[in-house]
């Protein structure tokens, strides 16, 4: 991790903007800087008063980390450089596919309703039409299966939730 000023900081992660615009993701982080060497607290009666610095961090997830702590006085300063480059940064952001999530979710929907539905079996054991039933009696079985499968997934996350 690399501590350095405001400037360079700012600098720098305009770099990272450019070099990830294509492909990439950059981690943004902002914390407020209480270490003095004790044992923190949550919050007591002197952090009331008290002003603290802010440190801001950025990575891309491989080799790139820098960091830079805000002192309260520059802190107007810095986030106003600081959201402008986020908004000059933000063009190159892909818009959301509404209309593909709105196709996926209405795909769940109809999975959902298809495995709520019974299968009725009917038709002749012998002779004409017992084609249709055995095909029936198939998809009878597959919807069964897939019910369990559904019903363990759900468990599963049940699960997971839980723990």
């Amino acid at each position: 991790m690399q501590l350095v000023d405001n400037e360079t900081f700012l600098r720098q992660l305009s770099a990272l903007f450019e070099s990830s615009s294509k492909s990439g993701s950059i981690w943004l982080t902002h914390k407020r800087l209480t270490h003095e060497g004790g044992d923190a607290h949550m919050s007591s009666e002197q952090d009331d008063d008290k002003e603290f610095p802010c440190l801001v961090r950025v990575t891309d997830g491989k080799e790139t980390k820098t960091s830079t702590v805000v002192q309260p006085a520059d802190l107007d300063k810095f986030h106003s450089a600081y959201g402008s480059l986020l908004k000059s940064s933000m063009s190159t952001l892909r818009k959301r596919d509404k209309k593909r999530e709105k196709h996926r979710a209405e795909e769940a929907a109809r999975k959902k309703r298809r495995l709520q539905e019974q299968i009725v079996i009917e038709g002749a054991k012998r002779g004409n039409g017992r084609r249709k039933r055995q095909r029936k009696i198939k998809a009878a079985l597959k919807l069964e299966e897939s019910k369990k499968k559904a019903q363990e997934r759900e468990e599963a996350k049940a699960r997971a939730k839980a723990s």
